[in-house]
């Protein structure tokens, strides 16, 4: 990997302070209080809790999902030999991290994360931890603009984009709608990224509870909160043109499960979540 210089592990967009409004519930906060956290709010808590009314398999999903997330690191760490993440939409920080599983195989890796969550940028400290050996940072942008994460000088001095990249769009795309184009925004991170990278990417779906989802997502409009469950092939176009590593895309508590699983695993119903790895040839 190519010498990068130092600079600073945390950058701010140029854009005025953000209320991180308590009153209303937010998608990162809703979240961690689903996965038992302590970072949430009455307005998150009371949110939460219709979508439980409306699916009371809510808790499920955060759970598998995270789950997904830690497997997909270990197996491109260890596995695909993958020295560099970039964590788009990272959430409120939950152990394991990302560093924390990847640095496990080599100390040496680094990672960088990216959110525009307020609540998630209170907590950014706590992402820049890790291995002396190794980096980790955090830049404050959104999904959206592309151009702002690629040409962040915190991300070009922490990666080296002329090396293999794990790029992680983890539960974030149902939060992108149609109208903000989610396939051009995954096709251009892909595309800035060389040879022998590879996207790890989950998403809630409707295939299994389709009106139970539509609650829930009705729930989050309700409060402005976009949210767009996807088919099974709406997110199997999130990789097309890349080469998906087995077992493909799944019900993410069926990607490579841990050999000392549950002794009653979740209903693909239950998780509502598909997932999957990729390579870029």
């Amino acid at each position: 990997m190519a010498t990068i210089d130092p600079v600073p592990t945390y950058e701010r967009a140029d854009r005025p302070p953000v209320d991180l409004r308590t009153d209303v519930p937010h998608p990162a906060r809703v979240y961690d209080y689903l996965l038992g956290g302590k970072d949430n709010f009455a307005a998150d808590r009371a949110a939460a809790e219709k979508g439980l009314q409306a699916n009371p398999s809510s808790r499920v999903p955060p759970r598998e999902n995270r789950r997904f997330l830690v497997r997909a690191v270990r197996h491109l760490a260890a596995e695909a030999g993958i020295r560099q993440f970039l964590d788009i939409g990272t959430g409120i920080p939950t152990a394991p991290s990302v560093h924390e599983v990847a640095q496990a195989v080599d100390p040496t890796t680094r990672v960088v994360y990216a959110d525009n969550d307020p609540i998630v940028l209170s907590h950014a400290r706590a992402l820049l931890t890790g291995t002396p050996e190794g980096q980790t940072a955090y830049l404050d942008a959104d999904l959206r603009d592309v151009d702002a994460i690629l040409d962040s000088p915190v991300l070009r001095a922490t990666l080296d984009l002329g090396q293999p990249v794990g790029l992680l769009l983890i539960a974030i795309l149902h939060f992108v709608g149609d109208d903000d184009d989610p396939y051009g925004i995954v096709r251009r991170l892909i595309d800035a990224l060389p040879s022998g990278s590879y996207l790890a990417l989950s998403h809630l779906t409707g295939d299994f509870n389709p009106a139970a989802w539509e609650k829930i997502a009705a729930i989050y409009r309700a409060q402005g909160v976009t949210m767009r469950v996807r088919s099974r092939a709406e997110i199997d176009r999130f990789f097309t043109g890349l080469e998906l590593i087995e077992p493909g895309v799944q019900v993410v508590s069926r990607w490579r499960p841990d050999e000392a699983g549950e002794a009653t695993p979740p209903t693909d119903a239950e998780v509502s979540v598909y997932g999957a790895v990729a390579r870029k040839a």
